[in-house]
């Protein structure tokens, strides 16, 4: 029988509900936010195609040792690359450059071409590593991360509580969907299902200030006073520590002399 944790946050090497490999979990969650970080800003300086694809494959192999389910996870990126397309399919178009293709008497430059490749990989490169570091860490566990990483504080709620109260909302908006399929509503292409739905999203939104405003009451009854306490005491840097951090950095200056090396301009 699991023992039940005594404290929020508490065994955070413990069994997860994303199952991560042995080698991710035993990194310190701070260690693990702070690469994260690293990989981003690091990412969105590089601007070679060459470079960037070499970023990419290190997230695809972060995204393979860290033991997420590869097929989810390869899904919810796709979902990011939705709101791409835009970009990607409008930017040879808006950027002036050399003409390459002329569509309905647009023409699109090869400038605009090359930065609308440079947009999504660097987006699918940060978005791979980041899942790969912290996607399968628990959300209190994350939040603890960040408040031991002197994160503002009130960041830190705000995680928390949308951590803890996204579900929730969720299964609202679940049973109003539900209330509309009992009443006979079928989604269509036509007026009557945008404003449906639109009330749809008012009445969540409206439930969910309800709920916030409950809650704060209920907060403050219990003596909150604007600040949280979040004990922990489990965090600890290592030697496995110190290797990942050093590992990451190498391969962070590695892809930053590929870029200055292999630097296209335009």
């Amino acid at each position: 029988m699991n023992r039940a944790p005594k404290a929020i946050g508490e065994g955070w090497r413990g069994p997860n509900p994303v199952a991560e490999s042995d080698i991710i979990r035993k990194i310190d969650p701070r260690v693990r936010v702070a690469a994260a970080f690293l990989f981003a800003i690091a990412l969105v300086t590089l601007s070679d195609p060459v470079a960037l694809a070499a970023a990419l494959a290190v997230g695809m192999a972060l995204l393979t040792v860290s033991g997420l389910p590869f097929g989810p996870t390869l899904r919810r990126v796709a979902a990011m690359d939705a709101f791409l397309v835009f970009v990607v399919a409008t930017l040879p178009f808006t950027m002036p450059g050399e003409t390459i293709v002329t569509f309905f008497g647009y023409p699109g430059s090869f400038e605009g071409l090359i930065r609308a490749i440079d947009i999504a990989l660097t987006a699918n490169a940060v978005a791979l590593t980041s899942t790969a570091l912290v996607g399968g860490m628990e959300g209190a566990t994350l939040g603890h991360a960040l408040h031991r990483l002197k994160a503002p504080g009130r960041l830190v709620y705000l995680f928390f509580f949308t951590a803890r109260y996204i579900d929730v909302l969720r299964e609202e908006y679940l049973r109003l969907r539900g209330a509309m399929k009992v009443r006979g509503f079928r989604p269509k292409n036509n007026r009557h299902t945008y404003v449906s739905l639109g009330y749809v999203v008012g009445m969540t939104l409206v439930r969910a200030l309800e709920r916030s405003e409950r809650i704060l009451a209920a907060m403050k009854c219990r003596g909150f006073s604007g600040r949280m306490p979040i004990p922990w005491d489990d965090f600890q840097i290592r030697g496995i520590d110190y290797i990942f951090l050093f590992a990451v950095a190498v391969v962070v200056a590695g892809l930053v002399l590929l870029d200055i090396r292999h630097i296209t301009p335009y």
